[in-house]
């Protein structure tokens, strides 16, 4: 049974803090011990990133998990476009160590000069070009973690904790079960 919008702010409060004094607190220890436990079975991860690579031909598969996040992400870049005009994107799955949930997202941006500029996120729903990898993540996440999808309005409630660099009253659920910086990817 899926956890209420109550249950996944209990959770929340457990490994972020409402000031922002983060840094060595018990919250931040707790979400430390947490990766330190996860990191460890992280075998099912590599397998889903090779069952994308098959699925998404013309895809570039990568590993975009970074702490202090609170969850392991995957992103699905685009194949290259050879227009002029450099636009790109990238398809993000995430599943929460936090609690037993999932997100998809998209980026797009714009590439020159081998480098990124004006990252811009979607959820959903999402332009047409990223629904069908978001389709197939989606699908192989709720396979392999038998998690399910953090409905966007539950998302999008706002909570009074700070996940740097987002700070009250910016600060959504997203944000504390998945990552503050949604469009930062490797």
């Amino acid at each position: 049974m899926p956890l209420s919008s109550e249950q996944l702010v209990a959770i929340a409060r457990k490994y972020w803090r409402a000031d922002k004094s983060y840094a060595g607190s018990p919250e931040h220890r707790r979400l430390t011990d947490l990766w330190d436990q996860e990191l460890k079975k992280q075998g099912q991860w590599w397998a889903l990133l090779d069952e994308l690579k098959k699925e998404l031909p013309g895809f570039t598969i990568g590993n975009a998990t970074a702490t202090p996040d609170a969850c392991f992400r995957c992103a699905a870049y685009s194949p290259v476009d050879d227009g002029p005009s450099g636009r790109r994107f990238v398809v993000v799955g995430c599943v929460s160590i936090l609690a037993p949930v999932y997100t998809v997202y998209g980026v797009e941006y714009i590439r020159r000069d081998n480098k990124r500029h004006n990252p811009r996120a979607f959820f959903a729903p999402l332009p047409a070009e990223m629904q069908h990898p978001a389709d197939v993540i989606s699908r192989r996440i709720e396979a392999t973690f038998r998690v399910s999808a953090l409905p966007r309005d539950i998302a999008d409630i706002r909570i009074p904790l700070h996940v740097e660099p987002v700070e009250p009253p910016n600060t959504t659920l997203f944000h504390a079960l998945f990552t503050s910086e949604p469009g930062s990817l490797p």
